[in-house]
């Protein structure tokens, strides 16, 4: 299968097409090509490492979007012992941009929700490219308080370009239930734990996305807009979006300077896309790990720091007023 490359591994791209060239004449047997493709494949990764080292906010926008990167149903099959997917919201219908369910994973038993985007062009369609309606916020608020009442730790795997913008969405509240969700996960007696694993854009990630710990996976971005709409409000036109993911400082670097996520889970070299099933691995020992702290703590102290955390995000100051000078009465001359 052919390899898809971003912009900035353009200079990848040609070592790989010299590589395969070498691999196939190996392959007839005319000519030991071994040292030679040893040779490229050395410089192949001293050349990822250069990209790779100096990558800027809008190049880790295009990685969290990789076509091949792995999805939250991807982690779902690659790390759950058992997983029964759960449908509907009991109210308006089932959202595909939302899956969730019921897990094992070591033994533990969890409730998994998470965006997916879709593997083709016609799964993308279906899942309405990880875009959910307000159904899928419900469906997942209902799995929540279902796990609440068996005790049951809730983990949510992010990865949405923002909630569904369309007419129909906002008549049926988008709003409103992006906002209940918010409400209710802030109180929920079960750990939370969350993992941007892709895009994480807007109240699209909000809406699943307030917990006890909240983690990052290290080519992926979290921000209130994402680049094209911040460079189309800003600059009326989508040719600044590089611009905007700087000034938007939405890497998980930055996020985590920032005080807005509990940690960065390091991804395998060149991303997710390039070792998928290390990468499941990787973020099942966090996960697990995670876990154990938390299922540690009092339901009351988890949800007093839980709130906690949240009342702290974000820097202001007062001003005081300034003073203005008294001005001087004027006496009247007689």
């Amino acid at each position: 299968m052919a390899m898809i490359f971003m912009d900035f591994e353009k200079p990848l791209e040609a070592l790989y097409e010299q590589l395969e060239k070498l691999r196939e004449v190996g392959e007839k047997g005319e000519v030991d090509v071994s040292d030679m493709i040893r040779k490229l494949e050395s410089k192949i990764q001293k050349k990822r490492k250069e990209i790779y080292a100096k990558l800027n906010g809008w190049q880790k926008v295009q990685l969290s979007r990789h076509p091949e990167r792995p999805y939250t149903m991807y982690y779902v099959t690659t790390m759950c012992d058992k997983f029964i997917e759960l449908h509907g919201d009991r109210c308006g219908g089932d959202d595909h941009a939302i899956v969730s369910g019921l897990a094992t994973i070591e033994g533990q038993p969890l409730m998994i929700i998470g965006h997916q985007k879709g593997v083709n062009t016609k799964m993308r369609q279906y899942r309405n490219f990880g875009m959910a309606n307000p159904e899928g916020y419900r469906k997942a608020l209902r799995l929540m308080k279902m796990a609440e009442r068996f005790g049951i730790p809730v983990v949510t795997l992010i990865d949405t370009p923002g909630a569904y913008p369309g007419l129909e969405a906002e008549q049926r509240g988008q709003a409103e239930a992006i906002a209940r969700n918010l409400f209710e996960m802030a109180q929920l007696r079960v750990p939370i734990l969350c993992y941007v694993i892709g895009e994480g854009a807007s109240g699209g990630a909000l809406g699943i996305g307030l917990g006890d710990k909240v983690f990052m996976l290290e080519y992926t971005w979290y921000s209130v807009i994402s680049p094209e709409s911040c460079s189309s409000i800003l600059w009326h036109s989508w040719d600044y979006k590089e611009q905007a993911a700087e000034a938007l400082k939405l890497d998980a670097d930055h996020m985590l300077d920032f005080g807005l996520i509990d940690g960065i889970v390091r991804e395998p070299f060149g991303g997710a896309h390039n070792g998928p099933e290390e990468m499941a691995l990787t973020l099942q020992k966090h996960m697990m790990a995670e876990l154990k702290k938390l299922i540690k703590q009092d339901p009351d102290e988890r949800i007093v720091a839980r709130i906690e955390k949240y009342s702290a995000m974000g820097q202001f100051r007062h001003l005081e007023p300034e003073s203005k000078p008294v001005p001087k009465s004027k006496s009247r001359t007689k």
